[in-house]
């Protein structure tokens, strides 16, 4: 969801930034788009689609987490030299990071879940079980390994939305908004007709 709070505030931001030059919005040159599809659908099938999440092993889970990840990162090496990708990059690095070290889950915290959930006991969270059909696995803080990189930070209370997220969470949305500002950046042609960006 803070991935896409990020595009939803960056693509409009950009779009004014470009009419407001006299400029249409300029779409870089992005590689190995495929990899992104390919990486998601996994993902899509085993955490979101109400049809097969209920039916993956959770045995599988771990090897399509990391592996999903792990495109995903591929990804953001071959787009390097675009705007936002550094940001995008060590996101996505932090979060395989963690969630590697923590047997192929991303660790979130009873305490950070009666954070999110106060009318909850905390006694209520138990620890090794999966967090419903999310890619979260409940973990004490002493039993996870680099638990700053968890999903243990939340939003402030006055905020609608209630999630937790990671510190490459934060990154990763960091990441596409600056893709999105991007857009609205003037473009000039190389000698090699490839298309460049400018400053203005």
């Amino acid at each position: 969801m803070i991935l896409l709070i990020s595009i939803i505030l960056g693509l409009p931001l950009a779009y004014i930034r470009a009419r407001l030059r006299g400029r249409s919005l300029s779409i870089p040159q992005v590689r190995w788009m495929e990899l992104v599809f390919v990486s998601f659908l996994p993902q899509w099938l085993a955490f979101y689609l109400p049809l097969t999440r209920t039916r993956i092993s959770n045995s599988w889970l771990p090897f399509i987490l990391v592996s999903s990840q792990s495109l995903l990162l591929l990804f953001a090496w071959q787009n390097r030299h675009q705007p936002g990708f550094w940001a995008l990059g060590l996101g996505l690095a932090l979060n395989w990071l963690v969630i590697v070290l923590n047997g192929g889950w991303m660790p979130i915290s009873p305490t950070t879940l009666h954070r999110l959930y106060p009318t909850v006991p905390l006694d209520n969270w138990h620890t090794g079980s999966r967090l419903g059909v999310s890619k979260d696995m409940i973990m004490s803080l002493p039993a996870t390994r680099l638990w700053w990189l968890s999903d243990c930070w939340v939003p402030p209370v006055w905020m609608p939305y209630r999630a937790a997220f990671s510190i490459g969470d934060v990154f990763i949305a960091l990441g596409a908004f600056l893709l999105m500002w991007s857009l609205g950046k003037n473009v000039s042609v190389s000698v090699d007709n490839t298309p460049c960006y400018n400053g203005a």
